[in-house]
Protein backbone atom coordinates (compact mmCIF):
# COMPACT_ATOMS: atom_id res chain seq x y z
CA UNK A 1 0.00 0.00 0.00
CA UNK A 2 1.47 3.38 -1.14
CA UNK A 3 -0.18 7.64 -1.12
CA UNK A 4 0.84 9.56 -3.76
CA UNK A 5 1.50 13.68 -3.90
CA UNK A 6 -0.67 15.58 -6.16
CA UNK A 7 1.49 16.08 -9.29
CA UNK A 8 0.80 16.79 -13.19
CA UNK A 9 -2.41 17.63 -12.79
CA UNK A 10 -3.26 14.15 -10.93
CA UNK A 11 -4.72 14.11 -7.73
CA UNK A 12 -4.32 12.16 -4.20
CA UNK A 13 -4.37 8.39 -4.07
CA UNK A 14 -4.28 5.66 -1.91
CA UNK A 15 -3.15 2.56 -4.25
CA UNK A 16 -3.20 -1.16 -3.11
CA UNK A 17 -0.91 -3.49 -5.07
CA UNK A 18 -0.14 -7.71 -5.32
CA UNK A 19 3.37 -7.94 -5.11
CA UNK A 20 2.87 -11.74 -5.18
CA UNK A 21 1.70 -11.21 -9.12
CA UNK A 22 4.29 -8.77 -10.08
CA UNK A 23 2.77 -5.36 -8.17
CA UNK A 24 -0.67 -5.48 -9.91
CA UNK A 25 -2.77 -2.66 -8.65
CA UNK A 26 -5.83 -4.87 -6.65
CA UNK A 27 -6.88 -1.54 -4.94
CA UNK A 28 -7.33 2.27 -5.84
CA UNK A 29 -8.57 4.97 -3.99
CA UNK A 30 -9.35 8.53 -5.26
CA UNK A 31 -10.37 11.60 -3.59
CA UNK A 32 -8.80 11.02 -0.34
CA UNK A 33 -9.83 14.12 0.28
CA UNK A 34 -12.02 17.12 -0.23
CA UNK A 35 -9.94 20.03 -0.37
CA UNK A 36 -5.94 19.79 -1.29
CA UNK A 37 -4.27 20.35 1.82
CA UNK A 38 -6.33 16.79 2.81
CA UNK A 39 -3.78 14.69 1.17
CA UNK A 40 -2.66 11.58 2.46
CA UNK A 41 0.61 11.52 4.49
CA UNK A 42 0.83 8.12 5.99
CA UNK A 43 -0.90 4.98 6.20
CA UNK A 44 -1.51 1.51 8.12
CA UNK A 45 -3.60 -1.21 7.55
CA UNK A 46 -6.53 -2.41 9.57
CA UNK A 47 -7.26 -5.09 11.96
CA UNK A 48 -7.46 -8.40 9.79
CA UNK A 49 -6.68 -5.69 6.45
CA UNK A 50 -9.96 -4.99 6.16
CA UNK A 51 -9.74 -1.68 6.11
CA UNK A 52 -6.99 1.55 5.96
CA UNK A 53 -5.96 3.81 8.11
CA UNK A 54 -4.81 7.32 6.93
CA UNK A 55 -3.39 10.38 8.46
CA UNK A 56 -3.58 13.86 6.17
CA UNK A 57 -1.90 16.92 6.05
CA UNK A 58 -4.76 18.77 7.76
CA UNK A 59 -4.56 16.84 11.04
CA UNK A 60 -7.46 14.50 9.96
CA UNK A 61 -7.66 10.60 10.75
CA UNK A 62 -9.38 8.55 8.48
CA UNK A 63 -10.88 4.61 8.07
CA UNK A 64 -11.63 3.10 5.19
CA UNK A 65 -13.72 0.49 3.95
CA UNK A 66 -11.55 -1.88 1.49
CA UNK A 67 -14.88 -2.89 0.29
CA UNK A 68 -16.15 -0.30 -0.55
CA UNK A 69 -13.28 2.36 -1.28
CA UNK A 70 -15.81 5.87 -1.70
CA UNK A 71 -16.70 5.10 2.25
CA UNK A 72 -14.72 6.36 4.90
CA UNK A 73 -16.22 4.34 8.03
CA UNK A 74 -14.61 6.90 10.91
CA UNK A 75 -13.17 10.61 10.45
CA UNK A 76 -11.60 12.47 12.82
CA UNK A 77 -9.16 15.37 13.61
CA UNK A 78 -6.66 14.98 16.78
CA UNK A 79 -3.93 17.43 15.37
CA UNK A 80 -3.63 20.72 14.18
CA UNK A 81 -1.46 20.42 11.13
CA UNK A 82 0.10 17.38 8.96
CA UNK A 83 0.47 14.15 10.53
CA UNK A 84 4.06 12.64 9.55
CA UNK A 85 3.73 9.00 10.77
CA UNK A 86 2.08 6.05 12.41
CA UNK A 87 2.81 3.19 13.87
CA UNK A 88 0.76 0.30 16.05
CA UNK A 89 1.87 -1.34 19.43
CA UNK A 90 3.89 -3.90 18.19
CA UNK A 91 2.20 -6.37 20.92
CA UNK A 92 -1.81 -6.48 19.46
CA UNK A 93 -2.22 -3.12 17.02
CA UNK A 94 -4.89 -2.11 19.23
CA UNK A 95 -3.43 1.21 19.48
CA UNK A 96 -1.27 3.02 17.78
CA UNK A 97 0.72 6.57 17.85
CA UNK A 98 1.14 9.28 15.45
CA UNK A 99 3.39 12.47 14.79
CA UNK A 100 2.41 15.68 13.50
CA UNK A 101 4.17 19.09 12.67
CA UNK A 102 2.06 20.24 15.65
CA UNK A 103 4.73 19.54 18.22
CA UNK A 104 2.63 16.67 19.35
CA UNK A 105 2.15 12.44 18.82
CA UNK A 106 -0.55 11.02 20.06
CA UNK A 107 -1.82 7.39 21.18
CA UNK A 108 -4.55 6.62 19.66
CA UNK A 109 -7.70 3.90 19.91
CA UNK A 110 -7.42 1.53 16.58
CA UNK A 111 -10.97 0.99 16.88
CA UNK A 112 -12.62 4.33 17.64
CA UNK A 113 -10.03 6.82 16.82
CA UNK A 114 -10.08 8.80 20.27
CA UNK A 115 -7.32 9.99 22.05
CA UNK A 116 -6.30 8.15 24.63
CA UNK A 117 -2.74 10.04 25.48
CA UNK A 118 -0.92 13.02 24.43
CA UNK A 119 2.90 13.47 23.93
CA UNK A 120 3.97 17.65 24.03
CA UNK A 121 7.37 18.73 22.85
CA UNK A 122 8.88 21.96 21.74
CA UNK A 123 9.31 20.73 18.26
CA UNK A 124 7.79 19.43 15.10
CA UNK A 125 7.03 15.53 15.55
CA UNK A 126 8.20 13.58 12.29
CA UNK A 127 8.10 9.84 13.84
CA UNK A 128 7.11 7.91 16.90
CA UNK A 129 7.17 4.27 17.97
CA UNK A 130 5.99 2.16 21.19
CA UNK A 131 8.50 -0.54 22.54
CA UNK A 132 7.46 -3.95 22.13
CA UNK A 133 8.44 -4.67 25.72
CA UNK A 134 8.24 -1.34 28.26
CA UNK A 135 5.80 0.89 28.74
CA UNK A 136 7.72 3.71 26.75
CA UNK A 137 7.33 5.55 23.25
CA UNK A 138 9.81 7.05 21.77
CA UNK A 139 9.56 11.07 19.70
CA UNK A 140 11.44 12.16 17.06
CA UNK A 141 11.55 15.59 14.97
CA UNK A 142 13.05 18.60 15.28
CA UNK A 143 13.65 22.05 14.16
CA UNK A 144 12.55 22.66 10.39
CA UNK A 145 15.38 21.47 8.18
CA UNK A 146 15.28 25.14 6.24
CA UNK A 147 16.19 26.73 9.86
CA UNK A 148 18.49 24.35 10.68
CA UNK A 149 21.42 26.36 9.93
CA UNK A 150 20.14 29.24 12.57
CA UNK A 151 20.44 27.40 15.00
CA UNK A 152 22.55 24.31 17.07
CA UNK A 153 21.38 20.84 17.81
CA UNK A 154 20.34 21.84 21.14
CA UNK A 155 18.19 24.33 20.27
CA UNK A 156 16.75 22.13 17.34
CA UNK A 157 15.97 20.01 19.77
CA UNK A 158 16.87 17.02 17.27
CA UNK A 159 17.73 14.43 19.84
CA UNK A 160 15.02 11.20 20.49
CA UNK A 161 13.00 11.61 23.31
CA UNK A 162 11.40 9.21 25.78
CA UNK A 163 8.24 9.46 27.02
CA UNK A 164 6.03 7.00 29.48
CA UNK A 165 3.19 5.37 27.70
CA UNK A 166 0.93 5.72 30.14
CA UNK A 167 1.86 8.72 32.13
CA UNK A 168 3.21 10.79 29.52
CA UNK A 169 6.10 11.98 31.40
CA UNK A 170 9.37 12.73 29.60
CA UNK A 171 12.04 10.55 31.26
CA UNK A 172 15.09 10.59 28.91
CA UNK A 173 16.69 11.65 25.60
CA UNK A 174 19.34 10.59 23.21
CA UNK A 175 21.13 12.55 21.55
CA UNK A 176 23.63 12.45 18.05
CA UNK A 177 21.51 13.98 14.82
CA UNK A 178 22.11 17.15 13.86
CA UNK A 179 19.48 17.69 11.66
CA UNK A 180 15.54 16.62 12.58
CA UNK A 181 15.06 12.76 12.97
CA UNK A 182 12.30 11.45 10.25
CA UNK A 183 12.09 8.24 11.37
CA UNK A 184 12.15 5.80 14.51
CA UNK A 185 11.69 2.07 15.11
CA UNK A 186 12.61 -0.66 17.80
CA UNK A 187 14.30 -3.59 17.26
CA UNK A 188 11.50 -6.00 17.78
CA UNK A 189 13.29 -7.63 20.88
CA UNK A 190 13.21 -4.15 22.55
CA UNK A 191 16.59 -3.60 23.68
CA UNK A 192 17.70 -1.41 20.97
CA UNK A 193 16.31 1.54 18.96
CA UNK A 194 17.18 2.93 15.26
CA UNK A 195 16.84 6.72 13.97
CA UNK A 196 17.08 8.47 10.52
CA UNK A 197 17.79 11.89 10.26
CA UNK A 198 17.83 14.91 7.46
CA UNK A 199 21.53 14.60 8.33
CA UNK A 200 21.68 11.69 6.22
CA UNK A 201 22.72 9.08 9.35
CA UNK A 202 21.11 6.49 10.53
CA UNK A 203 21.77 5.58 14.11
CA UNK A 204 21.30 2.07 15.92
CA UNK A 205 21.45 2.86 19.78
CA UNK A 206 21.51 -0.09 21.97
CA UNK A 207 20.06 0.69 25.26
CA UNK A 208 22.31 0.23 28.62
CA UNK A 209 21.55 -2.54 31.47
CA UNK A 210 20.38 0.68 33.38
CA UNK A 211 17.54 1.08 30.99
CA UNK A 212 15.85 -2.16 31.76
CA UNK A 213 15.81 -1.51 35.42
CA UNK A 214 14.40 1.58 35.34
CA UNK A 215 11.13 2.35 37.11
CA UNK A 216 9.58 6.03 36.61
CA UNK A 217 8.12 7.12 40.35
CA UNK A 218 4.50 8.14 40.04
Amino acid sequence: MYTTDQAMRYKYEINVVDIASGNEQVYHFENTGSSSNEKPTSSLWGPLDETILTGHDNGFLKKWDLRNPSEVLIEKKPHKFTIMDMQYSPSDQTMFVTSSKDNTSQLVDTDTFETMKTYKTGRPVNSAAISPIREHVVLGGGQEAMNVTTTDARQGQFQARFFHLVFEEEFAGVKGHFGPINSLAFHPDGKSFSSGGEDGFVRIQSFDPEYFDFRLEC
